[in-house]
């Protein structure tokens, strides 16, 4: 037992000797040297990103405006005051910012208030109701990021309105909302809770909202403005508006005129039927006598379509479509139950001009493509309709019930 103790000790001093004479390994600090997928793939896949765009593989069968006189300056109209234009970004969500600025427009034609309000606080508190009834309805419910412009009065109604300087929905450093991973982070999580049958809507909820706190902040509870302290509700009672004074007002055939109806399209996931569904001359009528009055509209319809120009930034209807004289009820109702009028896209009626006989309307855009022009130039961010496409393409807008308060009472409010 002695020996082997000693040869124990015995090699263990070997050992460290023999260890203190090896060389110790040094470390440092190197830049990163690009290798031959930063210098050789890479290089492949710019150099294929540049040919494409020297050589589009898809063309776009457009209207030639280029000899036409387009009143396509925002100096030529007659507008109402709305904030500065902003972008949505990589967002679905026009019906929050056109109708958000509209709401805006309200305060100050009104009360002569100038006031930014945050449309991401909006989104937020639509997507906690659309999970909601995603969960109530087994699955049986829409989950997009598409709604439509009633669900920013409905959304106010509920959860009240802040700042935009206070909830901007704007993390991680992003200049522009971008929600694609995050809905998809929702959407997938949703499907898993109706593949699994875990209808537990409380805990649904809070996941949604843990989603959402990541990718764009969780709203205020509670915030300050000019010194005064606010809650959502108290600072939508401190604007003195009313939610329930905004109405619909929507023209198609497939519903009775005259009734209020439900507007059938997937974005009106709640199958609301508070539309006033009044005829083509009469939808019209309002519009043209109401911008006249002061009265600014969130309006929504088609956008994708051969008459309108990101280029000149104008929406016509050519002729090779159809005639002037030619658009009716018909029409634009055949278009509608054809699928090639939508509802695209959501935007805010702040202004018109009449040319040669014929109203043209400014409209206050947040999507990308009002914006290729000049970012300098007060046409960045605007569109220019012309009547025609609004009564042919435009399926319905929002304004102040004070504006339409014949029409209000021949449906019974």
């Amino acid at each position: 037992m002695k020996r082997l103790t000693f040869l124990i000790i015995f090699l263990m001093a070997a050992f460290q000797v023999t260890f203190s004479q090896v060389e110790k390994d040094q470390a440092v600090f190197k830049a990163y040297e690009p290798g031959f997928y930063q210098k050789v793939i890479q290089k492949d896949i710019q150099r294929v990103k540049e040919k494409m765009k020297e050589e589009p593989t898809r063309r776009q069968f457009l209207m030639d405006q280029s000899e036409l006189d387009v009143p396509n300056k925002v100096r030529y109209y007659q507008r109402e005051w709305a904030n500065p234009v902003i972008s949505q970004g990589a967002a679905g969500t026009c019906w929050s910012y056109s109708t958000v600025s509209f709401i805006e427009s309200e305060i100050n034609r009104m009360h002569g208030k100038k006031v930014k309000l945050s449309e991401p606080y909006i989104v937020y508190w639509e997507y906690v109701e659309k999970a909601r009834r995603f969960v109530r309805e087994r699955g049986d419910s829409r989950f997009t990021q598409g709604s439509e412009a009633n669900a920013v009065t409905r959304m106010m109604n509920k959860y009240g309105v802040v700042p935009r300087s206070v909830y901007d929905g704007l993390l991680h450093g992003r200049e522009y909302p971008n929600h694609r991973a995050m809905y998809q982070e929702m959407n997938d999580y949703l499907q898993s809770v109706e593949k699994n049958n875990a209808w537990n809507e409380e805990q649904v909820l809070s996941t949604i909202k843990s989603i959402m706190n990541h990718h764009i902040g969780e709203p205020p509870a509670t915030f300050r403005v000019n010194g005064r302290q606010y809650t959502p509700q108290s600072y939508l009672q401190s604007l003195d508006i009313d939610p329930n004074n905004f109405v619909e007002i929507l023209s198609y055939k497939q519903k009775p005129y005259w009734q209020k109806v439900e507007y059938e399209v997937p974005d009106k996931w709640w199958n609301s039927k508070q539309y006033i569904n009044v005829p083509l001359d009469v939808f019209m009528e309002i519009i043209q006598e109401g911008i006249r009055k002061g009265y600014t509209m969130s309006i929504g319809g088609a956008v994708s379509e051969s008459g309108f120009l990101r280029s000149t930034q104008t929406a016509m209807v050519p002729s090779w479509d159809i005639p002037s004289e030619y658009i009716n009820e018909n029409a634009r109702q055949f278009r509608f139950s054809n699928n090639s009028t939508t509802d695209d896209h959501g935007m805010h009626l702040v202004g018109y001009h009449t040319q040669n006989g014929d109203d043209w309307y400014l409209i206050k855009d947040s999507s990308s493509g009002s914006r290729n022009n000049d970012p300098n130039a007060p046409e960045f961010g605007y569109y220019f309709f012309h009547e025609d496409y609004v009564k042919l393409k435009m399926m319905n807008f929002t304004i102040h019930k004070e504006a339409v308060q014949d029409i209000m009472r021949r449906v019974g409010r």
